[in-house]
């Protein structure tokens, strides 16, 4: 069942969305060439704390951290740790918070220093592909609008979206419905609706789309070790048009 929010519901979630972005802007001084994960992540842990929030990821389902920090052909969920960031590594950082009941969700992927041109070309293919998605996210569009925007954007650039992880509904829990993939199926999904949020977020691989979890249960990496670029926005649909909470 999808949530409708009032409009003062978007503000509290507005509120969560905004801690998370400021953070995220704060953390990109921090993403350099022998940084430790797990030191990034503290960062991030007394900065949630500061804003007066408190971690989304942490002991959700059993997470052991802040934030999710994922490098090279890490897709997702990364558990920040002893490893050391490397000049030209790309480096993923997902944030979530919750502020007065309300959550706020988005990421990012870095350069770490110098980067090579396909890896650079990444980050601007899944960023690209990100902004087409929430521009579909428009009352009577439906979901799939959304997902087949992300796909057009990455398949002309010879990238291709990961099938198995997808974007999510948002507000008083961290993960709502709907489900919103980041490539066409059969499944049209829903309209969208004034009122609505959801969490945009295209996974985008250089190589395959396939991906399998290590043995962690949690770190998610592309299946021919190539790089993978994760970009997340949550938006709210307000007078019939995407807003991006998670950006000042």
């Amino acid at each position: 069942m999808i949530t409708i929010y009032t409009k003062k519901e978007i503000s509290a979630i507005r509120e969560s969305c905004k801690i998370v972005c400021r953070i995220l802007r704060r953390i990109k001084e921090f993403v350099e060439p022998n940084v430790r994960t797990l030191e990034i992540n503290k960062k991030i842990a007394k900065m949630i704390k500061e804003e007066g929030a408190s971690p989304a990821f942490l002991g959700y389902r059993g997470f052991p951290r802040e934030s999710c920090i994922s490098t090279n052909e890490v897709v997702v969920h990364g558990i920040p740790g002893q490893q050391k960031l490397k000049q030209g590594d790309l480096v993923s950082i997902d944030i979530g918070v919750v502020k007065n009941g309300f959550y706020g969700d988005a990421a990012i992927t870095y350069p770490v220093g110098k980067i090579d041109d396909e890896k650079r070309r990444l980050i601007g293919v899944t960023e690209k592909a990100l902004y087409r998605g929430i521009e579909k996210a428009i009352v009577d569009n439906r979901i799939s609008d959304i997902s087949a925007a992300i796909e057009d954007a990455v398949l002309n650039e010879n990238c291709l979206p990961v099938r198995e992880l997808v974007g999510h509904g948002i507000g008083r829990n961290l993960h709502e419905e709907p489900q919103v993939p980041n490539f066409r199926s059969r499944d049209i999904g829903p309209k969208i609706e004034e009122g609505m949020v959801i969490a945009i977020e295209p996974m985008i691989n250089l190589g395959t789309w396939e991906v399998e979890t290590m043995e962690d249960g949690w770190t998610v990496v592309t299946k021919d070790r190539k790089p993978s670029a994760h970009f997340e926005h949550t938006i709210a649909i307000v007078n019939g048009s995407p807003e991006i909470l998670t950006q000042e």
